[in-house]
């Protein structure tokens, strides 16, 4: 797999050289812990090539389980929790391994989180569709596809996407407009209005929904436009076939951070909203909040709404209708107010939301919940509103 070598983990010697490089690099700079790629291809002696797993426990238990290699993913996480305690682990597994994230003591494999790979996957895969035939069940079904209690890190795309040869997900959504009609000065174009708002609301419903760790890609968070290139030449393969290079090119090979702080750009808005999601986590709390209840996933109306921890979000991914006094259940009494608004004006939106506008919850059950307050749902807008404290 990836042309790599395998390790021999059971013998001793690969295992001393493998504990000690990890040993190595927490105490010589500092790291404050690890991400283990491509785990699956570790775990089994058939890689996770062309195997579909259903969850059956014969698939993780069984003879194509490679014991040695659990043996030492267990060794290595149980070293670096041993050693350093603070230190985070995370495992990048697609077959779902029962135990992967529960402690080697309690005869687990130790990792704290798993990184949730299937993620992205779907949402490239969602990509290739019109958004008109977007299905609000298998979005929420994709965020929710967790073992229960184990954290996992979200991650709306990652540099597979970034790299050449793919395209990020801002490429897929805006495609050439976004080398034409990003400046502010000039009239955006309907790919490009629908672009930023369905990349704003993809990363909140995966920040929201997907894990208890959320995980961006470097410039990827206010939509930078082009792929990275690192420089190479061509290939040649053992069959003769040969795979172009760049010649050696710098040109791709770098991310332009300015965009995201140019004011005079739409990527300012796309940066802009990132910092805030960002800061709702950090003052909410809400992705390490046992507290999780999907009420809504209409097909018809396209709308998407659920709790976390103490917040209420309400996705509207309808392309054209906007719904007055949409009744939304929830779990407690009290007034709510409006805590982040992807249609706001500093986030490139068209600012159709009345922040100061309150909203009064009533008695009676609405969607399995006890309680129900009225919002305006605009068209390809997420809103998340919070219990007022006055």
């Amino acid at each position: 797999m990836w042309d790599s070598r395998l390790f021999n983990y059971g013998s001793w010697e690969v295992l001393r050289f493998l504990l000690s490089n990890a040993r190595w690099w927490l105490e010589e700079y500092k790291f404050d812990g690890f991400r283990f790629d491509g785990v699956t291809s570790m775990m089994y002696t058939h890689h996770g090539l062309a195997v579909s797993f259903t969850g059956n426990y014969s698939e993780y238990f069984g003879y194509a389980t490679d014991v040695d290699a659990v043996a030492f993913l267990m060794l290595v996480n149980d070293m670096i929790h041993g050693l350093y305690p603070e230190a985070v682990t995370i495992g990048e597994d697609v077959s779902g391994m029962p135990t992967f994230c529960i402690p080697v003591q309690d005869g687990g494999v130790g990792f704290e989180y798993r990184l949730h790979m299937a993620i992205p996957d779907k949402w490239i895969e969602m990509m290739k569709l019109k958004d008109e035939d977007w299905k609000m069940g298998e979005i929420v079904h994709n965020l929710t596809n967790r073992r229960w209690l184990e954290k996992c890190v979200a991650y709306a795309e990652s540099h597979d996407q970034a790299l050449v040869g793919d395209k990020t997900i801002a490429f897929w959504l805006m495609d050439k407009d976004m080398y034409d009609f990003m400046a502010l000065n000039r009239p955006a174009t309907p790919r490009i209005d629908r672009g930023i708002a369905l990349h704003k609301m993809i990363r909140l419903v995966t920040m929201g929904l997907g894990g208890e760790g959320y995980l961006n890609f470097m410039g990827n968070e206010f939509g930078h436009p082009e792929w990275i290139d690192f420089p190479r030449g061509d290939q040649h393969l053992p069959n003769g076939a040969v795979i172009p290079g760049n010649n050696y090119s710098y040109d791709k090979c770098r991310r332009m951070f300015d965009l995201g702080d140019a004011d005079y750009l739409r990527y300012r808005g796309m940066h802009e909203f990132d910092q805030a999601m960002q800061h709702l986590e950090e003052q909410y709390g809400f992705m390490t909040s046992e507290h999780q209840y999907i009420s809504r996933k209409d097909e018809g109306d396209k709308m998407i709404i659920f709790e976390r921890g103490n917040l209420v979000f309400v996705f509207n991914f309808h392309w054209s209708n906007s719904y007055f006094n949409y009744q939304v259940g929830c779990l407690k009494p009290g007034k709510f107010k409006v805590v982040l608004d992807s249609d706001d004006k500093l986030f490139g939106g068209f600012n159709r939301i009345d922040h100061t506008a309150e909203y009064f919850s009533t008695e009676g059950l609405f969607d399995n919940r006890p309680r129900s307050f009225l919002v305006f749902a605009p068209s390809r807008t997420a809103v998340v509103y919070a219990l007022s404290e006055d």
